[in-house]
């Protein structure tokens, strides 16, 4: 049973190469599943796409560019579950002036169960996964007891606020 996959494209100026080489690589497997990418990410793989696969022609949607904006787009789909995968090619050895944006991205997918490559290894292992053609409903974590903690702790700040 094939189910369309929501596959977020995501990566750092260093690895861009890398994220077209991988989508190049994969682009058959990649081309009937709806890709969502940051800006310039999504503007090379489109072009890529036109250049090498005039015959595939996938449903990309392009977000702002990261530090800009895309990757806290990318992080709301995923908290919306419009994201299934994220393959996120991170610059380990460079500083990203959005670094935060970076870590709560990667957060949000542990959050919220999200499969998450941060390298072209992993990368490999999730698309040629059996699961990554079948249907396949992550279980996800109940944060009940976490919330009914914070909305506790919210009031008993409030009380001793009171107290003042």
């Amino acid at each position: 049973m094939n189910k369309i996959k929501k596959i977020g494209l995501v990566a750092h100026d260093a690895r861009k190469q890398d994220m077209l080489d991988w989508v190049r690589f994969n682009a058959v497997s990649l081309a009937p599943h709806k890709l969502i990418c940051t800006g310039t990410t999504g503007r090379l793989i489109l072009e890529m796409f036109e250049a090498e696969f005039p015959g595939l022609s996938p449903d990309l949607t392009r977000l702002k560019s990261g530090p800009l904006g895309g990757d806290q787009q990318m992080g709301a789909l995923i908290a919306d579950d419009k994201i299934d995968i994220l393959i996120f090619l991170t610059d380990p050895m460079t500083t990203q002036p959005h670094d935060v944006d970076v870590k709560a991205l990667v957060r949000l997918c542990a959050v919220y169960n999200t499969v998450l490559a941060c390298n072209k290894s992993t990368a490999d292992f999730i698309i040629s996964s059996p699961l990554f053609e079948e249907s396949y409903d992550p279980i996800d974590h109940d944060y009940s007891t976490y919330l009914a903690r914070e909305s506790i702790g919210k009031q008993e700040m409030a009380a001793s606020k009171s107290d003042i």
